[in-house]
């Protein structure tokens, strides 16, 4: 008999944007992205790992693009944190579906379908077993998902950030429209911002160097490459000091 595979972390933050539950299209929740999502996420609790996920709402709406459509900033922003909420939403009920519990917790307080953010609240719902899902982003406008992220994972002491993307790694340039763009396996922070490689924005990153808080960046939509990271195995790129 072989031995089950040890996870090399123990506790996590998976970080999906809202265009990858939009699916092919990247809008609106695409239920069969989401499902399957949701099964990959019971793999890798099935090993005895501990989950926490931000989740981001451009699928739905961006404060971004909404401002430069005459939208006040803020307001826009705001807009894009209750985005973010629905999508958590969704994401937990195909979870639970999958027989996953559950929390959702939002920086933005609203009662009726999400506790509030509280650290030791969350850090008690992962020792019971179950995946926090956090939305609302950090509750304030002008920062992104991806630094609600760097924020939570430094808060909740997760071992990586897991940045889920459309594409296999970090690349020298867009492979899309360069076919001999180099993929990184391995790339530190300063090189990273130095040239001005888009992984997070500059605010996330900063904080996920200055706490020396590893990310993988990797493609969610090869099977089972969640579970693969979790494993140690060589997938995506890894940005660390």
């Amino acid at each position: 008999m072989t031995r089950a595979a040890k996870p090399k972390y123990r506790r996590i933050l998976l970080k999906l944007s809202g265009e990858a539950l939009g699916g092919e299209s990247g809008q609106g929740i695409c239920p069969e992205v989401v499902h399957d999502m949701a099964r990959q996420i019971h793999a890798v609790r099935e090993l005895g790992v501990e989950i926490v996920i931000v989740v981001g709402g451009g699928n739905i709406f961006r404060g971004l693009s909404g401002s430069e459509r005459g939208i006040d900033r803020s307001t826009g922003d705001y807009m894009g944190m209750l985005a973010t909420v629905i999508n958590a939403l969704a994401l937990q009920d195909a979870l639970e579906k999958t027989g996953v519990p559950t929390r959702v917790q939002s920086a933005i307080t609203m009662n009726q379908v999400a506790e509030a953010f509280i650290r030791r609240r969350a850090v008690r719902h992962l020792e019971k077993g179950r995946v926090v899902i956090f939305g609302g982003g950090t509750g304030n406008p002008y920062f992104s998902t991806d630094t609600a992220a760097a924020l939570r994972a430094n808060e909740m002491h997760a071992d990586v950030i897991l940045k889920a993307t459309k594409v296999d790694g970090i690349y020298d340039s867009d492979p899309k429209k360069n076919p001999k763009a180099k993929r990184f396996t391995r790339i530190t922070y300063m090189e990273a911002l130095q040239r001005q490689l888009k992984v997070m924005d500059a605010t996330a990153f900063s904080l996920c160097m200055d706490n020396k808080m590893p990310i993988i960046v990797f493609d969610l939509f090869k099977p089972n490459n969640i579970k693969r990271v979790v494993l140690g195995e060589k997938v995506g790129t890894m940005v660390s000091n």
